[in-house]
């Protein structure tokens, strides 16, 4: 079996850390470099939901999206619940490692498992890299349909082929319009709009759409709409775990590793309900 420090070396090969932003907390968290590894388990959330599933599993990394420790700490007790995740990793001997905003900007990265799970084909980066003489790196991806969808059906495929989650998928403009091109970004979107305007497309597939960028966004393009969709923050990162996956199993095959790779399907969107409007004097505008 490898050594833990070989993995993170073909993660790191994968996701170079310096491509993070700088405001960014990624590597690895926990782990000894000369630990073995035979088992690895990729999630979005290092929370300890996926790593009591790690523990079952009897993995020795946990391969992560989000930061644990984004803005640092003073303690890991176990009183804490960010501590309790590091206590349970530890005596586990199960390694962590995160790979986040240098997974969103990598050829192939986020929005790409994003985009290949909704069946877009991958045309440029909505935020190109400017350090990427390729072009192919960058924040987002703009995406053609192969055949032309309305605003409607490309939210029932969004809803259809993402993991379900109790938010489902919004959507603002006209459900009738035809899409034929689309800017999507894995996780919150909104700080996107300028790019996704520039980009001329037809619809914006993203997370976390606030009420007031988004509205200010519908407002001033009234003369050339372009639709948005917001879908769930877990479920737009999600297909990254299983595109990492297939990554590492490749690396793994080659150098004749033996590694079992495999994709937690723990839910860890935080809302877990949602209820419908049911009111019969509806506002002007409300949907149907």
């Amino acid at each position: 079996m490898p050594l833990l420090s070989d993995v993170i070396a073909a993660l790191e090969n994968l996701w170079p850390a310096e491509r993070a932003e700088s405001w960014d907390a990624v590597g690895t968290v926990v782990g000894d470099p000369d630990q073995e590894v035979g088992r690895v388990l990729f999630a979005v959330d290092p929370v300890q939901e996926t790593v009591d599933e790690a523990v079952k599993l009897g993995a020795d990394l946990l391969v992560v999206h989000h930061p644990l420790y984004l803005r640092g700490t003073t303690t890991v007790a176990a009183s804490t619940f960010k501590g309790r995740v590091v206590h349970t990793l530890i005596k586990n001997d199960i390694a962590l490692h995160v790979a986040h905003t240098n997974a969103d900007t990598a050829d192939p990265g986020v929005s790409d498992a994003l985009a290949g799970a909704l069946d877009l084909r991958v045309v440029r980066p909505l935020v190109p890299d400017p350090t990427d003489p390729g072009g192919r790196r960058g924040l987002g991806r703009v995406c053609e349909l192969d055949h032309p969808l309305t605003v409607r059906e490309l939210a029932a495929r969004a809803a259809e082929r993402l993991p379900a989650t109790a938010q489902g998928i919004r959507v603002a403009g006209d459900p009738d319009a035809l899409v034929r091109t689309v800017a999507v970004s894995g996780g919150s979107g909104d700080s996107l709009f300028d790019h996704v305007r520039a980009a001329g497309v037809d619809a914006f597939l993203t997370a976390d759409l606030r009420h007031h960028p988004a509205s200010e966004f519908m407002a001033a393009r009234a003369h050339r709409p372009i639709a948005l969709l917001d879908a769930a923050h877990w479920a737009t990162e999600w297909p990254w775990c299983e595109l990492a996956a297939a990554q590492l199993d490749e690396i793994s095959d080659r150098h004749g590793w033996g590694l079992r790779v495999h994709v937690s399907k723990t839910v860890t969107d935080p809302w877990t309900a949602h209820a419908a409007s049911t009111a019969t004097d509806e506002p002007t505008g409300a949907p149907n």
